[in-house]
């Protein structure tokens, strides 16, 4: 009975562990670019353009990056199954 229990929760680890660093990646590129932007505006003294506009970028950036993550990981997915 253990033994099943324990191959299941393998197998559920096996399934969601590509996905499982995805929202940590992109919380953190949005992040970095926003204190980035931060720094970026204290040197030149435009207070909030840098902040604002690296944030955005950091965002788009990290969506893209978590879309193309989740579709390489799919694609994968698929090959193996078709093989």
């Amino acid at each position: 009975m253990k033994n099943k229990n324990s191959n299941k929760l393998i197998e559920s680890y096996k399934e969601v562990g590509p996905y499982l660093g995805l929202g940590t990646q992109l919380a953190a590129t949005i992040v970095l670019m926003f204190f980035l932007g931060r720094w970026l505006d204290s040197k030149f003294e435009t207070h909030p353009i840098l902040t604002i506009l690296l944030a955005f970028l950091g965002g788009f950036a990290g969506i893209y990056n978590f879309i193309r993550a989740v579709l390489n990981i799919n694609e994968k997915k698929k090959s193996e199954k078709n093989s």
